[in-house]
Order: structure tokens, then C-alpha cells, then sequence
């Protein structure tokens, strides 16, 4: 991280400001003037910036495109704050792992990670986390006419909330939207279907292996994050309750109804190695225009549209969840969020709220995503007021027909905050139903068999 240059307003108030001049010359001054510049929307709000200057703090995140643009922006951070951050990049699966053990030990290691949203019931339970309520009613660490919270997606604030306080602030996002082959559509008269049993049709009608053109494909891969990502849609979609008469229920009739459905569908119309994918095989599959439709992550959009691989560029369209027979569409609400960790010291927890007020801010998501001078563009922005502004509309919509309509549709509409049963042992539940959910679709348990199988491993962990 670059040390911090003096602006022209911190030289004026030296006695030595002319020599300062003399000796730096024009270049400086200009530079200056636009640090000055880049720093003005942050020194609107109504707090001291620099009140915890000199600290250190490490951030662990994953090494996506959305957290790079971030990690480019961060000498800006230093220069408003005097505060040094640290990254550190871990994959997924790993920073999950890393994180809790940072956590349990207490060691302080990482000021705040990239959190899945799984997990703050889990982090709250143990208290390892702070309610970032408290640093929000801080009037000297949050100016709220400036941050304006409530500008920030509701459906993943909610998901990063436990018993109505928020444990991690939303930087990046997700839903899950249908994707197709508009081209493909269009030739055989069909519409984006309305209902999962529509969805089915579709893709019965699309589905020519002759030709190498599948009619869709889910996630099939087993993991907590994997087919437990598109799983739970279907089961609330199918009227299932995971909390039913106050009991961690997964298996029984709208279980087996929505678990035949996924299987049903990938056998007869998804290719065989689906089975084992995950959503950039998908992704992949879908842009070499083997795959006609699939419903995953609205964030795929940018791998479709990827002038260098892609062949579907120009034929590609979204839509919302499929109904269920419940009638409700219900959509994954995935976020990235940054907590705070409870085992630092004060300053280093004033410097991190610091550093997660930057981030979410409206200011520095327009500048990491449509603002962002390199060539990756998020399409998760955390602000309702960016998924407005008409630039980002312009931006976004170049990745197929109505994919912002979708997008916010699905956010505003289509998000169930129970999506998957928010308790502290979901790391070991979403496991051993990812594990179940695999080996229905795989053949090697009947559909029945697997779910009260999972039903019975995960008894014992609600009571433990």
C-alpha cells in the first residue's frame, strides 16, 4: 500500500507550504488537486475519517473480479483514513474454514472477511461477530444522511441479520434468475416459463442431444453452496417448511415432490456429467449453445457474455423463478458481507467499520462497478440507487434482454429470507443435504431413501 501524500489543503497549514510548492512543482499540485478530487464525496459525511489513523487492519476475501476492483480502489482508502488494509485472498471453501477458525481461536487475525450469510446464526450464537447496529447509531463513526442504510438491498440485509440485528454489511450480491437461449425460444414459439412445470416443458421441446443442445441444467455438485444453492428454491417453491411444528424438517411429502422435480429434470434433460457440475460448468456448457436454458446466479451473465468465449452473444435472455404448485416464486438472496470480528482491540474495530462503511457505500460501489476504469464490471452492486442510475442500466442490460427487470424483479419480489434454515449447525446441515440431494440425482438412493436419511443424520445435530 502507498504511503499517504499530503493534500494541497494539508501543506497550507504548514509554515513551510511555499517551500513545499517551490520544491514539488506543478506535477504535484496537480496530483493534489485530484486526490482532493477522488476524496470530495467521502469528506461530505458528517464524521472524522482520520480518528483511528495509523492502524493496520487485515481483510481476508476471495480472489473474485467484484473484490479486486475493490483491492485497485484501496490507496484511496488509505489516503481518506490513514489506516492500512491487508488482503489476503482465500477460495471459497477455504475462507468459509479459515474464518471460523480465526474466530474460535479468538486470534484476531482477519478485522473482517467475506462472510457467507449461512453463517451469522452460527457467528452470533457465539458472539464471535459484532452487531454492526451499534457502529450504524454511532454518530461519530456513521453520518446516516450519507451511508443511507436503507438504500442498501433489503433482501440481503435481511439474510445478514439474526433476530433483527444486522452481523455483516452486504458488499456484493446474488439472486438466482432464469437464463435462455432467446434465438432457440423464439423458433419453436415458446415463452420464459412461468411455472416450474412450464420450465419442465420448455425444456422437453428444446431438448435435441442429436445435435448437442440440451434443454436446461441445475447444479448437480454436492455442497452446501452447490445444488443446496438451487435445491431450497424448489423446496419452498413446493410449499416445504423447514422449521415445521418448530422441528428441523427435510424430509416428507413437498420434499420428496420438489426433490423429484430437480431429479426429473436433469435425467431426461440436462447432460449426463451435469450430475457433477457446478455453476461455471454450467456457464461454460450454456455459452457454447449446448445447454437452452438453466436458472443460477443473475452474476453468470458476465461469463455468457464473454466476447472471447462466448457463442450465444446477442441471443440471450432472462427471467425470473418459475412458480411453484405453491404459487410463490422463491429466489437464492447470496450475498458477500463484511462483519466485524468481536476479538479486536477498540481502535481496530472503529478502523474496520471504517473500512466496511467505504466499501458499501454508494460512492465506492459506482466506482468498483460501472465507474470502474478496468474491464471487469460488477453486477451486484449492494444499492438499489445504483441498479437505478442509467448508466449502470445501460451497462448491465448489455447482457441480454431484461436481465435488469429480472434481476430486480427477483429481489424485490421473489426473496424468502428462510430460503434455507438459518441455524447455527448449518455448516454440517447443508452438507449432508448437499450429500443427499446428490445421490438422488445420481441414481444411487431412491428419492425417499435419501431424504430420510439426511433426516436422520441431522436429528442429532439440533440437539447437540
Amino acid at each position: 500500500m502507498p504511503s499517504f501524500t499530503p493534500t494541497r489543503r494539508t501543506l497550507l497549514k504548514t509554515g513551510t507550504a511555499a517551500a513545499a510548492f517551490a520544491t514539488l512543482g506543478p506535477a504535484f499540485l496537480r496530483q493534489a488537486a485530484a486526490q482532493d478530487a477522488d476524496l470530495a464525496p467521502y469528506k461530505s459525511a458528517q464524521i472524522d475519517w482520520q480518528q483511528v489513523s495509523g492502524e493496520t487492519i487485515t481483510v481476508a476475501v476471495i480472489p473474485a473480479s467484484y473484490f479486486e476492483n475493490l483491492i485497485t480502489l484501496a490507496p484511496q482508502f488509505k489516503a481518506l483514513t490513514g489506516i492500512d488494509v491487508r488482503f489476503e485472498k482465500i477460495p471459497p471453501a477455504q475462507i468459509r474454514q479459515k474464518s471460523v477458525i480465526d474466530l474460535t481461536s479468538k486470534t484476531g487475525t482477519y478485522a473482517t472477511h467475506a462472510a457467507d450469510p449461512m453463517y451469522y446464526a452460527l457467528y452470533a450464537a457465539n458472539k464471535w461477530v459484532e452487531p454492526l447496529d451499534t457502529y450504524l447509531a454511532d454518530k461519530s463513526l456513521t453520518d446516516p444522511a450519507w451511508f443511507k442504510l436503507d438504500d442498501i438491498i433489503p433482501a440481503w440485509r435481511s439474510a445478514n441479520g439474526i433476530d433483527g440485528k444486522l452481523y455483516g454489511m452486504p458488499y456484493d450480491g446474488e439472486v438466482t434468475i432464469q437464463v435462455y437461449r432467446k434465438d432457440l425460444y423464439d423458433a419453436k414459439g415458446l415463452k420464459p416459463a412461468d411455472t416450474l412445470e412450464a420450465y419442465m416443458s420448455n425444456a422437453a421441446a428444446l431438448n435435441t442431444p442429436n445435435d448437442r443442445v440440451w434443454g436446461a441444467a441445475l447444479r448437480g455438485v454436492a455442497g452446501a453452496g452447490q445444488n443446496m444453492y438451487i435445491y431450497p428454491s424448489i423446496f419452498r417453491e413446493f410449499g416445504g417448511d423447514w422449521m415445521k411444528g418448530g422441528k428441523l424438517t427435510v424430509n416428507g411429502p413437498e420434499a420428496e415432490a420438489a426433490l423429484a422435480w430437480y431429479v426429473d429434470i436433469m435425467k431426461k434433460y440436462a447432460p449426463t456429467a451435469a450430475a457433477n457440475w457446478n455453476w461455471p460448468d454450467i456457464a461454460d456448457a450454456f455459452s457454447q449453445g449446448t445447454v437452452a436454458s438453466y436458472i443460477d446466479a443473475h452474476s453468470s451473465a458476465s461469463v455468457i457474455n464473454n466476447p472471447e468465449k462466448s457463442k450465444v452473444i446477442g441471443k440471450v435472455a432472462y427471467a425470473r423463478w418459475p412458480k411453484g404448485p405453491s404459487g410463490k416464486r422463491t429466489t437464492s438472496i447470496w450475498n458477500w458481507g463484511f462483519p466485524i470480528n468481536s476479538a479486536l482491540p477498540e481502535k481496530k474495530r472503529k478502523a474496520t467499520w471504517l473500512f466496511i462503511q467505504w466499501a458499501a457505500s454508494a460512492e465506492t460501489q459506482a466506482r468498483t462497478a460501472h465507474k470502474f476504469a478496468g474491464p471487469t464490471k460488477r453486477s451486484g452492486v449492494n444499492r438499489t440507487s445504483v441498479w437505478k442510475d442509467p448508466d449502470y442500466i445501460k451497462l448491465m442490460n448489455g447482457f441480454g434482454e431484461n436481465f435488469v427487470e429480472a434481476t430486480m424483479g427477483a429481489l424485490q419480489d421473489d426473496t424468502d429470507v428462510d430460503w434455507r434454515p438459518r441455524v447455527p449447525q448449518w455448516p454440517a446441515i447443508g452438507d449432508t443435504m448437499a450429500t443427499a440431494i446428490q445421490s438422488a440425482l445420481s441414481g444411487q438412493a431412491s428419492i425417499k431413501a435419501a431424504l430420510d436419511d439426511a433426516q436422520r443424520r441431522i436429528e442429532p445435530m439440533m440437539r447437540g
